[in-house]
């Protein structure tokens, strides 16, 4: 038997076994009256959630978050309208958008003709053959509405049922024009989950996908269609996801209709995993709890974490490219040129990173000996630096302390200073009040230093999970990402300052006689 023939063999053992699942799950009231059935019917039909949580309790282990109800309220209030779903990875959008809420327009009449697109036609096969396993095994939905399948095989992306309601998948790219059952044409297009991450790094590639979507795609729909339901569902992960690029075609299309006094045509609905990095609290708190959320993103690389349950275009390796992370066992303290500690301490107490590094400069090289890259405290930071301090005897050493002195210096310093009164004595951190220009310029500009060679994490912090924040901070380092920045930010500063105590430290002025000059030079007139 072929690889392919075992594959597909394995596909309908597993759409088999779900159908199974599904009717197991949907048992019914045998003892129930007609007229007790249709009055629970039309309560269920009041409210999509209800509904949905009574017809798929396979899928409705934890209650429909807030959002779920919102996608449903505005595809079942307007029978025309385009709606982009900008959901976290796991936010269950599929589930609703690709068989709740249409299933839900079909039996009550709103919806005729699906078109579902996924990325690759059998993707989107896999996708809608949800809707053939419920309409042919859930028990709930042929006790109350029937028998409704009539024939067509999702494994050909293709079915109808008994009342001429048809059920269509296909992946991106393939011809939707001209397409149409007897006289009717799409009423509910629902494009899911379609983008590639090898896709998004074509510029080309990635605007021939959008304009498949925009023209050829939404073209199907019948002009002057009293139902055309559009809907758009990812996670943003990437600029040139067809999601990002359609979002800002919504925005402008509804921005217009307020200018004209209309009602929009045009939703945008975007939610992400947790609503901020601090408190992490989830958007779905009926399924995960805030420490869940935290434990996912202390577990996650951190710019797969943006990317995927945030909405965070981090590209990896942009600027800074994983070939210029290099590791070396560090110099004895005494042998460096000079050693600098510098801190990248945000104004707010816990809501941004603090980023403080020490770093030692021998010739042409760069160390980083100690890296604090966290969200917490400027206390903890300080704590952090007194342990240093201490561990590694830096009493003998000409260390300079620097922090950012853009805001409220003397209150920044004071956290040092507090530090000191329980330790007995103090250590000199300065504010830094030297104008710094352009953030992303000055951090670019390292980029430099990385490409020859000049930049080493010490090998004892290289599995530290500071040392993997910064080294994240930097991959994901790129011009509009929205990645935090603190440990970068404050590695070039604490370079910076490298260069400024050895170029003084390094180079004697040298004096010379106008005349010694002149008779040294070939030309000497």
């Amino acid at each position: 038997m072929s690889e392919i023939n075992r594959k597909y063999e394995k596909i309908i053992r597993d759409y088999e076994k779900h159908c199974r699942r599904i009717e197991q799950s949907t048992y019914i009231d045998i003892s129930e009256s007609p007229q007790e059935k249709l009055k629970r019917k039309k309560q269920l039909e009041r409210d999509y959630i209800t509904w949905f949580e009574y017809y798929f309790p396979m899928y409705a282990k934890s209650k429909s978050a807030w959002f779920h109800k919102r996608m449903a309220n505005i595809l079942i209030k307007n029978p025309v309208v385009n709606l982009l779903a900008e959901i976290y990875r796991s936010g269950a959008k599929s589930v609703h958008l690709d068989m709740g809420i249409p299933l839900y327009l079909y039996f009550t009449g709103e919806l005729h003709f699906m078109l579902l697109v996924g990325e690759t036609e059998p993707k989107a096969k896999r996708l809608i053959s949800d809707i053939q396993a419920q309409l042919t095994t859930n028990q709930r939905l042929i006790n109350d509405y029937g028998k409704r399948f009539k024939y067509g095989d999702w494994s050909d992306g293709d079915f109808t049922t008994s009342d001429d309601a048809k059920f269509l998948a296909i992946g991106i790219g393939q011809n939707p024009r001209g397409a149409r059952e007897g006289a009717e044409r799409p009423d509910y297009i629902v494009v899911d989950d379609v983008d590639s991450k090898k896709r998004v790094k074509n510029d080309r590639l990635s605007r021939e996908a959008h304009d498949w979507v925009w023209e050829d795609l939404k073209g199907t729909f019948d002009e002057g269609a009293t139902r055309a339901r559009f809907v758009v569902a990812n996670n943003n992960f990437h600029k040139n996801t067809i999601i990002n690029q359609l979002k800002v075609t919504f925005r402008h299309n509804a921005k217009k209709a307020r200018e004209r006094g209309k009602n929009s045509k045009y939703y945008v609905l975007t939610v992400k995993a947790v609503k901020d990095l601090t408190s992490f609290e989830p958007n779905w708190p009926e399924k995960t709890s805030a420490k869940y959320w935290k434990e996912k993103f202390e577990d996650f690389p951190y710019r797969s974490f943006m990317r995927e349950y945030m909405h965070t275009h981090i590209q990896d390796g942009a600027i800074f490219k994983p070939e210029h992370i290099r590791y070396k066992k560090r110099l004895q303290l005494r042998q460096y040129d000079a050693l600098v500690f510098y801190g990248d301490l945000s104004y707010k107490d816990k809501g941004d990173y603090k980023a403080m590094l020490l770093i030692g400069k021998a010739g042409r090289e760069f160390h980083i000996l100690k890296a604090f890259v966290r969200q917490s405290s400027r206390a903890d930071v300080a704590y952090w630096l007194y342990n240093v301090y201490e561990d590694l005897n830096l009493k003998k050493y000409p260390v300079r302390y620097w922090i950012e002195g853009l805001f409220a210096q003397d209150e920044f310093v004071n956290d040092f200073d507090l530090e000191g009164d329980n330790r007995g004595y103090y250590i000199p951190v300065v504010a830094d009040k030297d104008p710094k220009g352009n953030k992303f310029d000055r951090i670019e500009s390292m980029v430099g230093y990385f490409e020859r060679g000049n930049v080493y994490f010490d090998l004892n912090i290289k599995d530290g999970e500071d040392t993997q924040t910064l080294i994240d901070q930097l991959l994901a380092f790129e011009k509009g990402s929205g990645a935090n920045d603190d440990g970068p930010d404050a590695l070039q500063s604490g370079i910076a300052k490298l260069n400024q105590a050895t170029y003084v430290g390094k180079f004697d002025v040298r004096l010379s006689r106008r005349r010694d000059v002149i008779n040294r030079s070939k030309n000497r007139f």
